[in-house]
């Protein structure tokens, strides 16, 4: 099956002085991913720092954007916790609002898991919430428990139509590519805009990318360009913007650069137990700002 590429953002989560949820400045910074071309929002996922924030934090977030107008169909927020009633609550909230499906994360903190445990912990949320639209979310290097293609073919067969995507985070090549290959009918998204053109070829979906909060407009324009004679340049520039970021800290750096973009140093505040960036990777953050495609705020 063919899918129209698309590009999600994990968005940054800002945070006031007294580390709570900075609401306005969570909704300012959506909008302006969206006005970049971004297609959606995967918000409270790891670049979100999802997992520092508590249900109600998340689910008060949440409406926010909604509430500021922003369409929930174009969003697949982050819901995966350690807790099944967490999972549960925030999946149920998600799509109560319309959203277009939820990111799930395996449970992480027992581990190992079998594939039996983690299929019985989604079976849990699924038939508590029968009608979410499930993405799954694969990044056992951080979760420490993945997501195998038997695990991911059981739940396509045990709960049909449930399962409409997988981001890839794993990093590697190719398992995203044998995800592809095993399910085309599910949209499986890169976690690195670097890999769009050989994701889309295979017939993947597109990416959901950390960086793109910074560089949205130019991975948009990496979509675009995809097959004609704009694409190597189109990647050239993407690529240069994603290894800038990956030369820090990347939640930080991320949220330094978003900083710089919104012109505001609020944005780059982040809640332990990260850190912030030392001096020298700050001014990594205003190299790799330079890089980045940027559109004018509308007004």
């Amino acid at each position: 099956m063919t899918h129209t590429p698309r590009l999600y953002v994990p968005a940054i989560t800002p945070f006031a002085p007294d580390l709570s949820v900075d609401t306005a400045r969570f909704t300012a910074s959506c909008r302006r991913i969206l006005d970049d071309g971004a297609d959606g929002l995967a918000v409270f996922g790891t670049t979100s720092e999802a997992t520092s924030l508590s249900v109600t934090e998340r689910i008060a977030a949440l409406d926010a954007l909604v509430d500021a107008g922003i369409d929930p169909a174009c969003l697949i927020p982050g819901t995966g916790c350690a807790a099944l009633p967490d999972t549960v609550a925030l999946t149920r909230h998600a799509t109560g609002l319309g959203c277009k499906g939820v990111l799930m994360l395996p449970p992480f903190y027992y581990k190992p898991l079998s594939d039996e445990a983690v299929f019985a912990s989604y079976a849990a949320v699924i038939d508590s919430v029968p009608d979410v639209a499930l993405y799954l979310y694969h990044i056992p290097q951080i979760a420490g428990v993945g997501l195998s293609i038997p695990l991911i073919g059981r739940l396509i067969e045990a709960f049909p139509g449930t399962v409409r995507g997988l981001k890839d985070s794993s990093g590697k090549w190719d398992n995203t590519a044998a995800v592809i290959a095993s399910f085309p009918g599910i949209e499986t998204f890169s976690s690195s805009e670097s890999l769009l053109p050989v994701n889309v070829a295979a017939g993947g979906a597109g990416c959901i990318s950390a960086s793109a909060n910074v560089n949205a407009a130019g991975i948009m324009r990496l979509i675009r360009a995809l097959g004609t004679a704009d694409e190597a340049a189109a990647l050239a520039q993407v690529s240069a913007v994603r290894t800038a970021c990956e030369g820090m800290p990347l939640i930080p750096g991320v949220k330094a650069v978003a900083a710089i973009r919104m012109a505001d140093p609020n944005y780059a505040r982040v809640r332990p137990p990260l850190v912030p960036l030392t001096q020298d990777q700050t001014a990594q953050a205003a190299r790799a700002a330079a890089l980045c495609l940027w559109q004018e705020p509308v007004s």
